[in-house]
């Protein structure tokens, strides 16, 4: 493709992913505007319960909207790895929007309930339409640049973002994960922000080592599951929340966090968590196996200590300790969030601190 095209197709890109950073901005303000929305009408249905004299049950099974699906399956899909997660009990299991110590929050099964908030709905709507746009970035991206859109930082963290938001999309089919969106789009936006004014790179060749069939699977799997890790991350750190929220209100303590009632239980977040975490897990087992694979081709062995495959194998010992501990060892709750949250820190400093820093054969961040 002659240079000139390539070079419009590059500045489309740049204006595909303006457009879809702006569009996620508007998404963003309409996941927060849902969920602040949706705990003032909780709170006010408090108070018109505690005003008619409701008894508890009939005041925690009618503070979540979102509630549905909380059955026979509940306990099925609370229970945590071979049994060592903490199990509900059946009434507790069985009653809508109940959360540890009876206080309100989603229900477990995330399941989606008759009710649509319609904040919601616009807010999903316009991710779907962001994600649109951001795709069409990155195809205008790799076919200015003739190859596949992940040779350098900024390729990397745009398509990165694009796939982060692509599985929660995915994911929201099947799960109501509703309550991830105002952290999930916050982070895409971060990214993409990020790559355009830290990591912005001029459509360009790759060099040599690099132009090999090796990038599309090495880069693509370890794409998907830092995309999934970023997922995990938000729960964990929902998971926190929850959980010190649960404990304070538990006490006697006043509920803050009001819309916190729109998010599961810490249990079943980490529960979602734990089962996302193995996926991107293997994901990233064959990451490590295949750079290794490449690692030979392009430089006649398969590992040197490099600075890149270093924390690469870094990442992939946290996270085998975060399932390790929690499967074996029974390090639930906020040990297991922190594993989780200090394995994607990794995965953060692995990116941005070892690829500007460190020099060495990975040295292809493209500033």
């Amino acid at each position: 493709m002659p240079f000139g095209i390539n070079e419009t197709m590059g500045q489309y890109s740049e204006l595909f992913m303006l457009l879809a950073a702006g569009t996620y901005t508007v998404a963003f303000i309409a996941f927060a505007w849902d969920l602040a929305k949706s705990s003032k009408a909780l709170r006010a249905i408090d108070l018109k319960a505690a005003q008619a004299g409701l008894d508890g049950h009939t005041r925690e099974a009618a503070k979540v909207p979102v509630a549905a699906g909380a059955g026979e399956r509940a306990e099925t899909h609370l229970a945590g790895p071979a049994g060592r997660a903490e199990r509900p009990s059946s009434s507790t299991a069985r009653t809508a929007g109940a959360g540890a110590g009876g206080v309100a929050t989603a229900d477990a099964d995330m399941r989606y309930a008759a009710e649509r908030r319609a904040p919601a709905r616009v807010a999903v709507a316009l991710t779907v339409l962001g994600a649109l746009i951001h795709g069409a970035g990155v195809v205008t991206r790799a076919l200015g640049a003739g190859r596949v859109p992940w040779g350098n930082m900024y390729e990397f963290l745009t398509t990165g973002a694009f796939v982060a938001v692509a599985v929660f999309l995915l994911v929201l089919v099947r799960r109501d994960l509703r309550f991830l969106g105002t952290f999930v789009v916050g982070l895409a936006i971060i990214m993409l922000v990020a790559a355009s004014v830290a990591y912005w790179t001029p459509v360009g060749h790759l060099v040599p080592a690099l132009q090999s069939y090796w990038l599309i699977i090495h880069v693509s799997i370890a794409v998907l599951s830092s995309a999934l890790f970023t997922l995990t991350f938000a729960m964990s750190a929902l998971q926190l929340v929850q959980s010190h929220r649960q404990k304070s209100v538990a006490a006697g303590g006043a509920d803050k966090l009001g819309f916190m009632r729109l998010v599961p239980s810490a249990l079943s977040l980490e529960n979602l968590s734990y089962r996302i975490n193995a996926i991107a897990f293997i994901g990233w087992t064959f990451t490590l196996m295949f750079g290794a694979i490449w690692a030979e081709k392009a430089w006649g062995r398969f590992w040197g200590w490099d600075t890149k495959e270093v924390w690469t194998f870094v990442i992939w010992v946290v996270y085998a300790g975060y399932l390790h501990a929690r499967a074996t060892r029974g390090w639930t709750g906020t040990r297991a969030a922190w594993l989780s949250i200090v394995g994607y820190l990794c995965v953060i400093f692995n990116f941005t601190i070892v690829n500007q820093f460190f020099n060495g054969l990975h040295s292809y961040s493209g500033l």
